[in-house]
């Protein structure tokens, strides 16, 4: 028997108030958000000295008290994030029992190359010991991401399939997946390509059984609550997007016309904080930008 989801927190993400803050860099995006949190590569050397320092712009913004379950519903983690402790207690667990906070994982290891106008992901061999660990740490939930670069409708396929089949795998390890196609915000054909997505999506959430439910992560759409069928839909436990790019004010006002989708922010998140920031800087600052973007996710 596979083991099985966190009732209560699965309860709290289906009707909880808030956000998801997408903590998941992984080692190709890690260089530019230390840049971004005022952090230079000249300043350190190698991985290990980077993943340090990212740990601790995460263990940063965990432990203010700007971030907590008021207003923060999740936290999608990296591997390496999962693995390591916040005050001596493992990540995950940290974030539930001190924050209220869900903790998710990010799966992938990363996109394959460009097909069809797509980038599917790269295959995962190793993930079934992944999830098991996840679960040993109290782990709720997984995130795994695609690229859909053009309307491209056997590309389209291709990655919802994909999503889905993972997905799949990912329930029976008994952790709720959230599915990630993401539509490059810079697309020529950004509308069409999401049309396409949601008539693929929603074919592949009719094959699903009771019992089986997914989250679904997309870029905010170009029509308003273009994904309301998705929102409404028995199979999903709740619609998040996705900033892509976008400024925060932009996500927001964006994110604020869609009705019952909440944001999963990473850029939009970190936005403006800085490792200069004096501690009281630092807090107020991520206190605006929670308080904001919550406001936005609960339209």
């Amino acid at each position: 028997m596979s083991p099985s989801i966190n009732q209560e927190q699965l309860k709290r993400m289906r009707e909880g108030k808030g956000f998801i803050a997408a903590l998941d860099q992984s080692g190709g995006s890690t260089p530019k958000a230390l840049r971004l949190y005022g952090i230079e590569e000249a300043e350190y050397s190698g991985d290990a000295q980077m993943f340090d320092l990212i740990h601790a712009m995460r263990t940063r913004m965990i432990k203010s008290p700007a971030f907590d379950g008021r207003r923060v519903l999740g936290a999608i983690l990296f591997e390496g994030t999962m693995d390591r402790e916040i005050d001596g207690i493992g990540a995950a667990e940290f974030l539930w029992s001190k924050k209220q906070v869900i903790p998710f994982l990010k799966v992938d290891k990363g996109l394959a190359d460009e097909v069809d106008g797509v980038q599917v992901m790269k295959p995962m061999p190793d993930l079934d010991a992944l999830l098991a660990r996840g679960v040993a740490k109290g782990v709720f939930g997984t995130k795994m991401r695609s690229v859909i670069k053009e309307a491209n409708p056997a590309g389209i396929k291709a990655v919802v399939a994909q999503q889905f089949e993972v997905g799949r795998q990912i329930l029976r390890a008994g952790l709720v997946p959230i599915i990630e196609p993401e539509v490059d915000i810079n697309s020529s054909t950004k509308a069409e390509a999401e049309a396409i997505l949601k008539t693929e999506i929603l074919a592949e959430l009719n094959k699903l059984t009771e019992g089986q439910e997914v989250m679904l992560k997309l870029t905010l759409p170009n029509t308003d609550n273009f994904y309301a069928e998705l929102v409404a839909h028995p199979r999903v436990v709740r619609v998040v997007a996705l900033s892509g790019g976008y400024s925060r004010e932009d996500s927001n006002a964006k994110l604020a016309q869609n009705k019952g989708v909440i944001a999963s922010f990473s850029r939009a998140l970190t936005e403006g904080l800085s490792a200069k920031q004096s501690e009281a800087e630092f807090n107020k600052m991520l206190d605006d930008t929670i308080e904001g973007i919550y406001r936005a996710s609960i339209t």
